[in-house]
This record gives C-alpha cells, sequence and structure tokens, in this order.
C-alpha cells in the first residue's frame, strides 16, 4: 500500500499538504505512511481513498483489469498489516474485484484496545465472528460476540473491536460503501464516500 498512496497522490499532482488536508490525516502521519512507517486503519485508508477519488480496494491491489468473480484462496489473503502489529491485523480479500459496493477484510482484533480511539466512517459494518471471541465496543454499549455471532450496524456509530480470551479472534469484516444522506436517501458508490 506504501507505494500506491504515493503513485496515487502523485497522479494527482497532490502534494503531501493537499492530500492531508482532504482527507484529515495529518502530513507527518501521512509521510510515515507512504514511507511504510505507520499501517494506516480502515477508516484512514477509507479517507485517503475518498480524498484521492478512488476506490478502497485501490489501495491494496494493484490494477489490473476487474473479472466478473474474484476468489481469494485462504493461503492467498494478503496481509495489510505486519503480523507483529500490536493493534489490529487485516488482511485484504478480493482485492482484485474491480468496482464493487463492499470491501471485505480478515481482521484480529487486539486484546487491550485502551489507546486505539472509536473509529466512524460513512457506510455500514457487518462483522462475523469466525474463531474465538470478540467484544465490539460502541459508547453506549458494549457487545460480546462468541464464534458465529455476527452484528450488522451503521459505520458512522464511532466503534472498535478486540479479541476475548487467550487466542485474538478472527473476524470477517465486510464495509459497505452504501450509505443514506441527510435527506434519507440512500447512495451506492463503488468506493467509500
Amino acid at each position: 500500500m506504501i507505494n500506491r498512496v504515493r503513485r496515487l497522490r502523485k497522479e494527482r499532482l497532490m502534494t503531501l499538504e493537499v492530500l492531508a488536508e482532504r482527507s484529515g490525516v495529518t502530513k507527518s502521519y501521512l509521510s510515515k505512511v507512504e514511507r511504510g512507517q505507520s499501517t494506516p486503519s480502515i477508516a484512514v485508508c477509507a479517507s485517503l481513498a475518498k480524498a484521492l477519488e478512488v476506490p478502497l480496494d485501490s489501495l491494496f491491489a494493484e490494477a489490473e483489469e476487474p473479472g466478473e468473480v474474484a476468489v481469494t484462496r485462504a493461503a492467498e489473503r494478503q496481509a495489510l498489516t505486519s503480523p507483529d502489529e500490536s493493534g489490529t491485523r487485516y488482511e485484504g480479500m478480493a482485492l482484485d474485484a474491480g468496482s464493487k459496493g463492499m470491501t471485505p477484510f480478515m481482521l484480529y482484533p487486539p486484546h487491550d484496545t485502551g489507546p486505539v480511539p472509536f473509529r466512524d466512517h460513512p457506510g455500514e459494518e457487518f462483522v462475523f465472528v469466525h474463531e474465538g471471541r470478540a467484544e465490539l465496543i460502541l459508547p453506549s454499549r458494549v457487545i460480546t460476540l462468541d464464534t458465529g455471532d455476527c452484528v450488522y450496524f451503521k459505520a458512522t456509530t464511532p466503534h472498535k473491536l478486540r479479541s476475548l480470551g487467550t487466542r485474538r479472534a478472527t473476524v470477517l469484516l465486510l464495509v459497505s460503501s452504501d450509505y443514506e444522506t441527510a435527506d434519507g436517501a440512500r447512495i451506492a458508490h463503488s468506493r467509500l464516500p
């Protein structure tokens, strides 16, 4: 992703300052992302994709001719964060699917979310616990999820996820780019707004 953000920014003749302003990400943090010194969260990636006017998955996959069917074998999932990441670890799936209304990830939430800020962004999220146990933490409540449990919510609700038990949970996350405008109209985009 490192070179993709830089490449997309330069293709659009944007300076770091302009991309930082449009995405709401600090220039210093953006510089660290481009140099590979920091791995952004999905919410930050969504902001960068919006500012760059590209689909979210284009930050992770090289541009190819998209097919109607995209298969990602378990062994082929692309690690989007370091295996040593103390925060949430992400793996991309269906990155070569082209334009789509949702973006899937496998994620492995940390046990300690104390320093992790709440995230919120346009769209909706679907969380399915594949293995282990997890907690979805919202400002007003905490929802415990066991293996096989799922939750669907508006991603504009501040949220964070943590693993329970001795091992990190394995969670399927679907981020939808469909969202509702202030007047109640549903809008579907091929990228996160």
